[in-house]
């Protein structure tokens, strides 16, 4: 489970309690499971069933097959216990806080309500997940003593996955109640919370269902493709390469007229979305003919078998028909990369269609700030947050600036709303002796703060220089005598600028500091070697520097791990193949719970070579709770490595020791340097570096055991004939070589090992193709 630091008021939420067992109260349940705390999940006696729980109970069992997974590992689906509510509503008087996730109706929720008064705990926190329905509309007529207990708590789907957590009070609400409520999920969740007033769609479904539905009748208006508008409301913006049609796909067409119509129906009529707002004949139909998005037979976007093969296939938006799907090729998109605001000023037809989308999408924003949120900041982060936009509204304001986006709403006609004349000649953030400053709705200029216990490296990097570095990393001072080394390449891929980054930080630490995190605030914190430049070395056969660069991460690997001071790594996204590696030869990992690690070399034909060998024999080897003997530890290496595992959270890679049991898991993205940190000086008084490890390998006897096993799936089907070849030279590693287990092998023994079956396997035709493969489609290839 999560290691995470007692505190008064995550004490108060000891067992929760979950009402409603449909997709997103299920989800709730899971994530709440995986934070290591107990859920009463319920849901009504279905009709006609001898199980009076299935409903609660087909929910577990469900997400337990559901990919991308609910639930962090599959052993946390223990801590849910599943109910009905009439047979066990009277057990929510055991939880400290209850969720109800029911239809959205008002009748159902509000005979809810009154039957969980009647048997709840005397102060418990009882919260609904709509996202639809005011808070005020919800208590009206309730009891004052329940009222003062009732919040909403608006998750964002999948509840695992999506960091927002939108909290609505009123009034009555007792002060501590969304203290209460904000720091378990803070610490326990990992969720940032978004405070919001009660106003129609709180502040992100408010803003992005504005923002869906002003991009799909431009879209239609203008006649483009779904491609070519995806391609503009996309990287331009920092929005996800699914744009908007993709994004209705992902999460379902048919939610969409729902939220719409109820947003048309709550908002005031002077309200702009009522401009904008209209029924679409064409998503009626597609609905009508199942065409839901991903979980139905697709959506703007669907696959289509043309003979044996699957074709990507979209939708035009006059006619209805589906053709094959194109590539969009707009000179603005290209042009503009990731500027906001030359997208803005593009002329073609792309440049017009993201000015009327963005152009009034922004001015909403300013809108809507005031009366739905507390500040600014909170509207950039629930849109960051929600919908995974890099950038947030007014931070995109201040890209294309303040004065442009004004002159361009008033020579389209759009109004131009109070906020932003109020900043004209402004910008919506400064910056002024290394901290950041927001502008206030009165006008002044107020600090962005922090919760207490946060730490980011942008917040330091506006504030400092930087130790040392070069294009690849760079080494910051994080304060108490810790230093910080940050890869900042592409992807966080490595290469000879990060190992020689890595390299300096060590003699750096060693001389100016007591400890040495590695983390970085990217999207993922490594991918990985540089396959771009393994490529190209091998095209022009410049073997030697191929097997210099394999050398030198096994010198800088193993200097890292044998330095005088302790060293933490602090992982989050992908770690993959080299940055897993990294990971391995740290003395401690303080990783973000949605951390996807693994040795995924084989994958790309190759075998992990800096180091990833050694170390995982001598995990599993030194693992007190897994069997003995010589073998046993080699073979769990070999089944993780060989079929390129990738744990799918930092609670999975303590089963596959890519983390060990002591090693830290922090829920919250933003708590992770600062832990990290901790950590790291958790261990600075009497450290001692580790021993050298010495290692006893079966040798032939092993080898020839790997690839029986090899060609017995090969015959199955479920290994190709280049897997035999991969497999053979990482049975060769593991095995030991030309050894048995009454010799010594060194830690240099087995890097050479490495090292060599490396260099054998990238002289081969194969592993290029794997290669060349993996960086044209980012999908492994099955040769």
């Amino acid at each position: 489970m999560p290691n995470t630091k007692s505190d008064p008021k995550q004490a108060k939420i000891k067992q929760v309690a979950v009402i409603g067992a449909g997709v997103m109260g299920a989800s709730i349940a899971a994530h709440i499971a995986n934070s290591g705390t107990p859920v009463l999940l319920l849901d009504i006696v279905p009709d006609g069933k001898e199980n009076r729980n299935a409903i609660a109970e087909g929910a577990v069992a469900k997400m337990l097959k559901t990919d991308p997974a609910p639930f962090m590992a599959k052993r946390v689906a223990k801590l849910i216990t599943c109910g009905n509510i009439e047979d066990h509503l009277e057990k929510i008087a055991d939880c400290d806080w209850i969720i109800e996730a029911v239809i959205e109706r008002l009748d159902i929720k509000q005979d809810l309500y009154r039957k969980i008064d009647k048997v709840r705990a005397k102060g418990s926190v009882v919260s609904s997940n709509t996202s639809t329905i005011p808070l005020a509309t919800l208590i009206d007529g309730l009891d004052k003593g329940f009222a003062q207990d009732f919040i909403i708590t608006h998750f964002f789907n999948p509840p695992r996955y999506m960091r927002l957590l939108e909290l609505v009070g009123s009034s009555v609400t007792r002060d501590d109640v969304i203290d209460t409520v904000s720091d378990f999920a803070d610490h326990k969740l990992g969720k940032t919370c978004v405070i919001c007033h009660d106003e129609p769609g709180f502040i992100a479904n408010r803003l992005g269902v504005y923002w869906v539905q002003a991009a799909m009748v431009e879209a239609m208006d203008r006649k483009l493709t779904v491609e070519e508008a995806d391609s503009v409301i996309g990287r331009p913006f920092g929005i996800p390469k699914t744009g908007v049609f993709g994004l209705m796909d992902l999460v379902g067409l048919d939610l969409m007229p729902h939220v719409q119509s109820s947003m048309a129906g709550l908002l005031d009529k002077s309200d702009p979305f009522h401009a904008i707002y209209h029924e679409s004949p064409l998503v009626s139909k597609l609905i009508a003919d199942g065409y839901t998005g991903r979980k139905g037979k697709g959506g703007f976007y669907r696959l289509n078998r043309d003979g044996g093969q699957k074709v990507k296939e979209s939708i035009n938006l006059e006619t209805g028909e589906f053709s094959k799907s194109e590539k969009a090729r707009l000179g603005s998109v290209r042009d503009a990369g990731k500027d906001p605001h030359k997208m803005m000023q593009a002329t073609d037809k792309g440049g017009l269609y993201g000015r009327a989308v963005m152009g009034k999408t922004l001015a909403y924003a300013a809108f809507i700030a005031e009366t739905a949120a507390k500040s600014i900041v909170d509207v950039d982060d629930a849109m960051k947050l929600g919908y995974a936009w890099k950038t947030g509204p007014f931070e995109l304001i201040d890209a294309i600036g303040i004065d442009v986006l004004i002159e361009m709403l008033e020579t389209d006609g759009v109004d131009v709303p109070p906020l932003l004349t109020k900043a004209a000649g402004k910008s919506f953030y400064k910056v002024e002796d290394g901290q950041l400053y927001y502008l206030g709705f009165d006008g002044s200029y107020a600090p962005v703060t922090r919760p207490d216990g946060v730490i980011l490296l942008e917040d330091i990097k506006r504030k400092s220089e930087r130790v040392a570095g070069n294009r690849g990393a760079s080494l910051w001072d994080i304060g108490d005598g810790v230093a910080c080394l940050e890869f900042h390449t592409k992807m966080n891929a490595l290469d000879g600028d990060v190992l020689g980054a890595l390299k300096t930080s060590i003699r750096t630490v060693k001389k100016q500091f007591k400890a040495l995190v590695i983390y970085n605030e990217g999207s993922n914190f490594s991918a990985g070697a540089n396959l771009g430049l393994a490529l190209f070395a091998a095209n022009i056969a410049a073997w030697p520097e191929i097997e210099n660069l394999i050398e030198t991460g096994q010198e800088t690997y193993k200097a890292l791990k044998y330095s005088p001071f302790p060293v933490v790594g602090a992982p989050s996204g992908m770690a993959l193949g080299g940055g897993c590696e990294i990971l391995l030869h740290c003395d401690g990992v303080q990783a973000h719970g949605e951390t996807y690690i693994g040795l995924v070399e084989p994958g790309v034909g190759l075998i992990p070579a800096w180091g990833g060998c050694k170390e995982m024999i001598r995990r599993w080897t030194e693992n007190p709770k897994f069997a003995k003997g010589a073998m046993a530890p080699i073979a769990k290496a070999f089944e993780i490595i060989s079929v390129a595992t990738v744990a799918k959270s930092a609670m999975e890679a303590k089963e596959n020791l890519f983390f060990r049991e002591q090693d830290g898991i922090t829920m919250n993205r933003d708590r992770l340097l600062a832990d990290a940190k901790q950590r790291a000086l958790s261990m600075v008084d009497g450290y001692e570096a580790p021993k050298e490890f010495t290692y006893h390998l079966p040798g032939e006897s092993a080898r020839v055991a790997f690839e029986m096993a090899v060609d017995g799936f090969h015959r199955l089907g479920k290994a190709t004939d280049y897997d035999r070849v991969v497999a053979g030279e990482l049975a060769k590693v593991l095995s030991g070589g030309d050894t048995d287990v009454t010799n010594e092998l060194s830690e240099d023994d087995i890097l050479e090992m490495e090292r060599e079956g490396f260099m054998r396997l990238v002289h081969n035709e194969g592993t290029m193709a794997r290669v060349e493969h993996m960086l044209l489609t980012g999908k492994p290839l099955r040769n």
